[in-house]
């Protein structure tokens, strides 16, 4: 891991243990799902030091913590900002959330499963006045459109670029414009 400095580490300690205690347990927990799972996927162990490394490093997972907090986000986000070309709209999202970067990237869905990774570019949002709903366990690469009312099953992976206007059953793979189904997941394989 590389170093951070030791301003933005001691900030957002205490920043942390002003918060911490007015939070309802839900929301914590939901932090606890996103460090836990961002953390395995950086390969950081799962400590409060590793927490506080990925909060100063890493903007997509300090824009998930923001949007975790709710209305706190607004005196911290002064200090250390998130990233400020992601915008996560959808306000029922499951644990586990990563945001692997976030350059571009729109996420305005009704309903976000847990265990759910976005790319880069990706916009996640209307089609006139419906949204989508994303299922448990879902990969969105990088490029992608889920536009409109569909929904997406769980276990699924959306390829680069795929534009996907319609609904997507469990465990498959989907690429193309429009998406179509081109593969069945496989949950041992890292996409």
């Amino acid at each position: 891991m590389r170093t951070i400095k030791s301003v933005e580490a001691i900030f957002i300690a205490i920043i942390s243990f002003i918060y911490i205690p007015f939070l309802n347990k839900h929301r914590l927990e939901l932090i606890k799902e996103d460090f836990l799972r961002f953390a395995d996927w950086k390969h950081y162990s799962h400590s409060l030091f590793s927490f506080y490394v990925c909060f100063a490093e890493d903007r997509g997972f300090r824009s998930v913590i923001y949007r975790r907090l709710g209305k706190a986000r607004f005196f911290t986000n002064g200090f250390i900002r998130g990233m400020g070309n992601l915008y996560i709209c959808t306000e029922d999202v499951g644990g586990g959330f990563i945001i692997q970067h976030g350059f571009s990237t729109i996420i305005n869905a009704k309903k976000i499963g847990k265990n759910c990774k976005i790319f880069q570019q990706v916009t996640i949002g209307y089609n006139g006045s419906e949204q989508p709903i994303l299922g448990d366990n879902v990969t969105v690469c990088c490029g992608a459109k889920v536009l409109g009312d569909v929904h997406i099953g769980n276990n699924v992976v959306i390829g680069a670029n795929a534009v996907v206007v319609k609904d997507v059953p469990d465990n498959v793979v989907v690429a193309g414009v429009p998406a179509r189904i081109i593969n069945v997941y496989d949950p041992d394989k890292d996409y």
